[in-house]
């Protein structure tokens, strides 16, 4: 079985969020299950580096404004089409921003090229490669359902996944001619949203699947508190919603392998740990201090992700005698709110803005707990990598943190199951009791391992996952005529 999958970023080469790494791992998760999945992303700088020469796949005579062509490789050993329109993507930086932080204002011809362009390659414009599914991804990919629904022509069946609901590609309603769809399609069971053209609402209406990336989430997005928007229309393909959970990369993420690490263990020999805490500490500019409870933060840095949260607890972590390190980038106001408290908490507060792989992993081996204190979450990788290294994960009860922690309460504790901490309400008040929860967890070193051991030995690879995806696959393509 052939999958085309499509996205408009794919982790090593170009990312920005969870997305990028979902689109990377997939390929060589579903080869055990018998599955080539060949990812379709622009030709962005980075992509078309990493290809070189490549081979040309297909030649496009004019794609919204200028030529452009489908070359294949494996770099790295994925599977990739990169489709090279320089007018569109030869851009350096980050893939939907120009330098000053501001939308590409043709962004949507820009991710309308990459759903038309995945259009005719699931119809089999590239000899040898005829996909039996395509999987679009996110908003960026949106108008592939679409496109091959007005197309009127035989095409594959497609599913929809939904990274992150609160994105969703709307643009200006007189661009509709422009994008190539016809005039029947600004209706509301085609793509209008709203008085807009929507790629997101587009893909939600034509997919034959649509699937989120934690089973949580899929009930959240059906709700009006959690739809943005979109619930009505969820609500009704309801009988196509499924929740498949993100896994981890453990080859990447994996503490016994991890050169990234001062010391490297595993859940037998946990008592090598404390080593990376003293070596975070020192590279973090904290107080040599390692009976403190030490809280880590990987994160963009927005109000989605509850880190104005996090620094109304700071006095709270002082009273404790705890210490926290954050790594992101975001909102210009969260930043300097943590630059004031390197200031005021001097020694106890450790921040690095920006985003840099090695720090994120010893972040992992380092702290005690990592702190995800989101509003909302589709899935979350944070926990995942958390739990990978021992880092007890404190979790907002949201979303695919509530699929995959278990919370520390009497009963789990009692049977020796937990392997983190949930809070709820998600406020600052609830987040300070769940601070308190962990701090008094600490203090009894035998219970806090154990929690450990636990957390360590989850399965959060992409086994799982690419089972159920490969199952929904399957189940699609039987259901197409002629099966």
């Amino acid at each position: 079985m052939k999958i085309l999958s499509v996205g408009s970023e794919i982790y090593p080469l170009v990312k920005t969020g969870g997305l990028a790494d979902v689109m990377g791992a997939l390929p060589a998760a579903l080869a055990a299950e018998s599955i080539t999945m060949r990812a379709l992303v622009p030709g962005y700088p980075a992509v078309m580096a990493a290809l070189g020469a490549g081979a040309v796949a297909l030649d496009i005579t004019d794609l919204f404004g200028g030529p452009a062509r489908i070359v294949a490789g494996e770099p790295d050993g994925l599977p990739l089409f990169a489709l090279d329109a320089p007018h569109l993507f030869a851009r350096p930086g980050n893939p939907y921003l120009a330098s000053n932080g501001v939308d590409w204002p043709d962004n949507a011809q820009r991710f309308a090229a990459l759903s038309r362009v995945a259009s005719l390659v699931a119809r089999g414009a590239i000899s040898g490669f005829v996909p039996d599914i395509v999987h679009a991804h996110d908003w960026q990919a949106g108008l592939v359902a679409a496109y091959l629904h007005y197309d009127g022509l035989p095409a594959p069946p497609s599913v929809m996944t939904v990274h992150n609901l609160a994105y969703q590609g709307q643009f200006p309603a007189y661009l509709l001619g422009a994008l190539g769809l016809p005039v029947a399609a600004y209706a509301m069971d085609g793509v209008e949203y709203y008085g807009s053209i929507g790629f997101l609402k587009a893909g939600l209406q034509f997919a034959d699947a649509i699937t989120t990336v934690s089973p949580h989430y899929a009930v959240e997005i059906a709700t009006p508190e959690g739809g943005m928007g979109l619930d009505g229309l969820i609500r009704a393909r309801s009988s196509v919603v499924h929740g498949i959970l993100n896994g981890l990369d453990t080859a990447n993420w994996n503490p016994a392998t991890d050169r990234a690490l001062v010391a490297r263990y595993d859940a037998s020999t946990i008592e090598a740990r404390p080593a990376n805490k003293v070596a975070l500490q020192a590279r973090m500019g904290l107080k040599p201090h390692p009976e403190s409870l030490l809280f880590g933060v990987v994160s963009r840095l927005a109000a989605q992700k509850g880190i104005d949260l996090i620094i109304e607890a700071l006095p709270l972590l002082e009273s404790l005698d705890a210490q926290i390190v954050v790594l992101g980038t975001g909102d210009p106001a969260i930043e300097r709110a943590l630059a004031e408290a390197i200031a005021r908490y001097p020694g106890r507060v450790g921040v690095m803005f920006g985003f840099e792989e090695a720090l994120a992993h010893q972040i992992m081996a380092g702290a005690d707990a990592v702190m995800v204190p989101s509003r909302f979450e589709p899935c979350g990788l944070t926990q995942l990598s958390a739990q990978r290294y021992g880092a007890i994960p404190l979790v907002s009860a949201v979303g695919g943190l509530v699929d995959t922690v278990i919370d520390a309460n009497a009963a789990a504790l009692g049977a020796g199951v937990a392997t983190g901490l949930q809070f709820a309400p998600v406020t600052a008040a609830g987040l300070r009791d769940g601070i308190r929860r962990c701090a008094a967890l600490f203090a009894d070193r035998a219970v806090w391992q154990q929690i450990q051991r636990n957390a360590m030995a989850l399965d959060v690879s992409w086994a799982a996952p690419a089972r159920r995806y490969a199952s929904l696959y399957r189940q699609l393509a039987q259901s197409r005529p002629g099966k």
